[in-house]
């Protein structure tokens, strides 16, 4: 940032015209924040591709059933044996379940099991493009009817039934993350200010940011057609509050330093804008870009998440910028008690922790980044216990759900796994018959309901013989659409919800492998623009890809051992690795700038050792706030959402702990001026290594 536009934010007048607009702002945009999530939309054909087939038959099926439909199967089991009784009770319920004014279609059953214990009632249900969201109450509603005056057990289930328990995993989602995460926050800022007032300026300057980026979220997913979900909504909060915190922490830090070498605290903004404006300028531009890069995704839901997410960071960038350091001057010093920098006192970050942990690193930095950099690889093998090849319906919540029960008693009591979510097969009406004998004739279909035939077009239904989410359902899948694809002018399509499932996933794959090369040459350029050189960006992106590596490795360890999960949802690792190199080099970006800046003035050598010491405790804080906040994505009982927030909180403090203090600060003293290649700065005399320890005040008031 420009000293003199640094300077007029924070004027003696522009102080209060920059809050007086963000009142404002808040005021007009605030006002539809709570819209938004209204505005989400999490039916199948928001998290898709485009160019699938499963998306495709779905746009065919919409002339037979509206494409809002839920199949919800309620099951009945009475382990010692269904009576006549219990059947007059199920065929009573039937009549309920088929009053319901939403109702697409016919009831269907109710079927008994092969073994005569079990009894399946399913129903499909049309409750509009957010009608996930009324379930919860419907399946309330006929678990009562069902349990009552019976001794049978009752489970409703199906994608009904999963669409139930989803919408009260996600209930109060807004909330419950707002709350979580403003309550870590606030305790890290209270551990690191150890001041009673201070912590609430950063955390109003959060909580302003994302009100007005909901806002403005709302308003283009409403009239612009902006793609927004549960999973997008739920992570803008976290990154929100985590990533403006750490811009927060960042600016405050600088200037508390500057407070400690100007008279007035206007002059002393001023500098610090300046002077932090870069790196919190380069943190906000890598993180918003690196979010973009998801535009280029083929699934629908990773698509939308990037523009979401980079709105996110731009209005939280934009308040920690304008309105947290007109709050600040307009505060005063006394806003730091009892801690009050004063013209002329000491800077603690000179004599502190990581002045000390910089000057025992410099005494042998090559054998301690080889060591680190050693641990971390071998940390990284890990991986192999991740297994990212997606969640089956069963294992996609931290806890028990009826819906999962539901299933398990289809399974056992010998319904074919399929009823619930059938297989979908669009063909051309003269060709049916041709379909319908291959679609029979396939080994992992149980069986194939008449088709119905509409306008040209025939809509077929097949039930699965194993689980709708099983491999062998998948290949099922691949088996039939080789089969149907080959009948000449049938213009065939298979879909339904297996078929959702395996384009999803197989989408994540094609867009891990597109996006995280792009995301790596995108923040290589930020980074070579922002430090200009060549040698430091590909030694930094070459830590963080460690470190993501790790992190990875750690998690799937601890998923598989210690959290008992049964794997991981298919774009983890694309997430993960957006958020750990987008974040992740934050940090870097915050000690390399320091670095840059004082190893202009005495070398690279003694520059990262003060770099170190002046940034250490801040951005150590600013990754317990960013893993702290991640991890309160652990409180939504689903399981994709616990692994993200896991592995990113442990990527981060990786990231701040180890690779940025150890591993960046040993590489910057082995390498010294040739890190800055080929720039003049490359040629700046080195302070030798061994000189740092009795130095390294030397940097506190520069």
């Amino acid at each position: 940032m420009h000293r003199e536009i640094a300077g007029k934010l924070t004027s003696r007048r522009t102080k209060w015209a920059v809050l007086a607009v963000w009142v404002l702002t808040l005021i007009v945009l605030g006002s539809f924040a709570g819209k938004l999530s209204g505005a989400e939309k999490n039916d199948s054909k928001s998290w898709l591709p485009g160019s699938a087939e499963s998306t495709q038959a779905l746009d065919k099926q919409a002339a037979f059933q509206s494409p809002n439909t839920f199949l919800t199967v309620v099951v009945y089991e009475d382990k010692g044996g269904i009576t006549p009784a219990d059947r007059a009770k199920v065929a009573s319920d039937v009549k309920v379940f088929a009053a319901n004014p939403s109702l697409d279609g016919k009831v269907i059953g109710p079927i008994e099991s092969p073994d005569h214990q079990a009894m399946q009632v399913a129903v499909p249900l049309d409750l509009g493009s957010n009608g996930w969201n009324k379930m919860p109450a419907i399946a309330d509603h006929w678990r009562a009817v069902a349990n009552a005056g019976t001794d049978m057990s009752v489970h409703i289930t199906g994608p009904g039934g999963m669409a139930a328990d989803s919408a009260d995993a996600f209930a109060g989602i807004d909330g419950t993350l707002l709350y979580a995460a403003g309550g870590v926050v606030i305790l890290i800022l209270l551990l690191t200010y150890r001041s009673p007032i201070l912590w609430l300026l950063p955390v109003l300057s959060a909580g302003a940011a994302l009100a007005v980026a909901q806002g403005v979220i709302y308003l283009l997913a409403a009239h612009a057609g902006l793609v927004v979900n549960g999973q997008s909504a739920g992570i803008l909060t976290v990154l929100v509050f985590g990533a403006g915190t750490d811009y927060a922490l960042l600016l405050i830090a600088r200037y508390r330093e500057e407070l400690r070498l100007h008279h007035d605290r206007h002059d002393a903004m001023a500098v610090a804008l300046h002077r932090s404006g870069p790196a919190i300028f380069a943190s906000a531009g890598t993180v918003i870009v690196g979010m973009l890069c998801l535009l280029v995704a083929e699934t629908n839901s990773t698509k939308g998440l990037g523009p979401v997410l980079a709105i996110g960071v731009a209005i939280a960038l934009l308040s920690m910028i304008t309105l947290l350091p007109a709050l600040l001057v307009i505060c005063g010093r006394w806003v730091f008690w009892p801690r009050r920098p004063t013209e002329g006192s000491d800077e603690p970050t000179a004599t502190g922790l990581w002045a000390r942990v910089g000057g025992r690193i410099s005494l042998h930095p090559r054998r301690v980044w080889t060591i680190t950099a050693a641990v971390l690889a071998v940390a990284a093998v890990g991986i192999l216990a991740l297994n990212a090849n997606g969640l089956a319906s069963k294992d996609q919540f931290t806890k028990t759900v009826d819906s999962v029960v539901g299933e398990k008693v289809i399974e056992a009591h010998g319904f074919a796994g399929g009823a619930g979510e059938p297989v979908v097969v669009m063909a051309n009406s003269a060709k049916a018959g041709q379909v319908v004998d291959l679609v029979r004739s396939d080994p992992g279909i149980a069986s194939v309901a008449p088709p119905v035939v509409k306008n040209g077009e025939a809509d077929i239904n097949a039930t699965l013989a194993s689980a709708p989410d099983s491999q062998s359902a998948y290949d099922t899948i691949d088996r039939l659409r080789s089969k149907v694809h080959a009948v000449q002018g049938a213009d065939a399509l298979v879909g339904g919800g297996t078929a959702v499932n395996l384009d999803v996933q197989r989408a994540a794959n094609h867009d891990r492998d597109l996006i995280i090369p792009i995301v790596l040459l995108v923040v290589l350029i930020i980074l070579g623009l922002l430090l200009r050189a060549i040698v430091a960006p590909l030694v930094l992106v070459g830590t963080v890809v460690l470190s993501f590596g790790a992190a990875l490795g750690i998690s799937g360890l601890l998923f598989k051992y210690v959290f008992g999960f049964a794997g991981a949802d298919n774009s983890l690792p694309l997430f993960v690795f957006v958020f750990l190199v987008a974040l992740g080099i934050d940090y870097n970006i915050f000690l390399m700038t320091r670095v840059r800046e004082e190893a202009l003035k005495f070398g690279t050598r003694r520059g990262a050792v003060i770099g170190l010491s002046a940034t250490g405790g801040v951005v150590t804080s600013a990754g317990a706030v960013l893993a702290g906040t991640f991890l309160v994505l652990g409180t939504i009982p689903v399981v994709a959402f616990a692994e993200i927030g896991i592995a990113v909180a442990l990527g981060v403090l990786l990231d701040t702990i180890v690779v940025r203090s150890v591993l960046v600060t040993a590489l910057n003293l082995d390498i010294g001026g040739r890190m800055w290649w080929p720039s003049r700065l490359s040629k700046q005399p080195d302070v030798e290594a061994e000189e740092i320890p009795e130095l390294e005040h030397a940097g506190a008031h520069t």
